[in-house]
């Protein structure tokens, strides 16, 4: 299989190194130090206990560095570039190829619709979890499951998906309502992201102290009540208590958000706690904490080259 990583970030790296062992993988990302790094050395990739590896991957900028139309595009940029990642997978893509979005947030495989067809674009959703060193070098921070959405009209090929990613050591698997699971990460992510961000803290830190177990609350549940809105059953039992425990299992780890904001750079906000206040707004349902989460890391991204260190 011909496998093209729209967006070679830290999540896109790790996809990219792991799928490498049983695809043919090409790397696109726009970053032009990250990129020639990857050419000159390989993509180092470090596990939580510092131990690395390197690996050679044939990595470009542009659509049109890529030599021959691929059968799938894995796109894992921010979801603010989503638009553009689809451009690009169109341009790689053969005519029968399928996008897979594994991004953070909801609205990205709407987006993919838009532009391929509902037919040939895939949602889901991964556990694993990254952090981007430097140029050419990631920290692999997390393991977990990876699944994919079923298709109705292309249940061959996301089949044949699935084993290729088995075949590279992730554990994955198909589910006929993906969406749940999507939003299921999104209340996770709703919890923890903006809250790192703004407190400037390990993800550790909010689910023991006090103080941030009570905002984090007011976020979840608004989240929660949305997704009941839209008729989303979620794929856990008490939900706090779930971000709580994903905050246990990751505490050393610092939120792709907070990550952001450290760079100065945009954030995914607006498709995760704002994507809630966008929902909650049409189903007539009140998120004022998210609303302020979401107000408040557009302020930071604003006056990013202000901040007072």
């Amino acid at each position: 299989m011909e496998i093209a990583i729209i967006g070679a970030g830290a999540m896109g790296c790790i996809f990219g190194a792991l799928l490498s062992a049983s695809a043919r993988v090409i790397l696109m990302d726009p970053w032009e130090a990250h990129v020639r790094a990857i050419r000159e050395a390989g993509l180092t990739l470090e596990d939580g206990k510092g131990k690395t590896v390197t690996i050679r991957l044939p990595v470009v900028m542009h659509p049109r560095e890529v030599p021959r139309p691929v059968d799938l595009a894995i796109v894992f940029t921010k979801s603010y570039r989503t638009r553009q990642a689809v451009e690009d997978a169109a341009a790689v893509l053969k005519k029968t190829g399928l996008a897979l979005t594994l991004q953070n947030g909801v609205g990205n495989v709407e987006i993919l619709e838009e532009r391929l067809g509902s037919a040939r674009a895939l949602a889901g959703v991964t556990s694993h979890g990254g952090t981007l060193l430097g140029p050419g070098r990631v920290r692999h921070a997390g393991k977990g499951p990876t699944v994919i959405g079923r298709s109705p009209t292309h249940a061959r090929e996301v089949e044949r998906i699935v084993r290729v990613f088995q075949e590279a050591g992730i554990d994955c698997r198909v589910e006929e309502n993906v969406q749940r699971l999507i939003w299921g990460k999104l209340v996770v992510n709703v919890g923890i992201n903006a809250l790192a961000a703004v407190l400037r803290v390990p993800n550790g830190v909010l689910g023991s102290e006090k103080a941030c177990e009570t905002l984090m609350a007011q976020a979840v549940s608004e989240a929660v009540a949305v997704a009941r809105g839209l008729g989303i059953a979620l794929p856990y039992e008490a939900p706090l208590a779930h971000v709580k425990r994903v905050c246990e299992n990751t505490a050393k780890n610092r939120a792709s958000m907070l990550q952001d904001i450290l760079r100065g750079a945009p954030t995914e906000i607006g498709a995760i706690n704002g994507a809630v206040v966008q929902k909650g707004e049409a189903l007539g349902i009140p998120t004022p904490c998210n609303r302020f989460l979401t107000q408040i890391v557009r302020a930071l991204e604003a006056t990013a080259r202000e901040r007072i260190e």
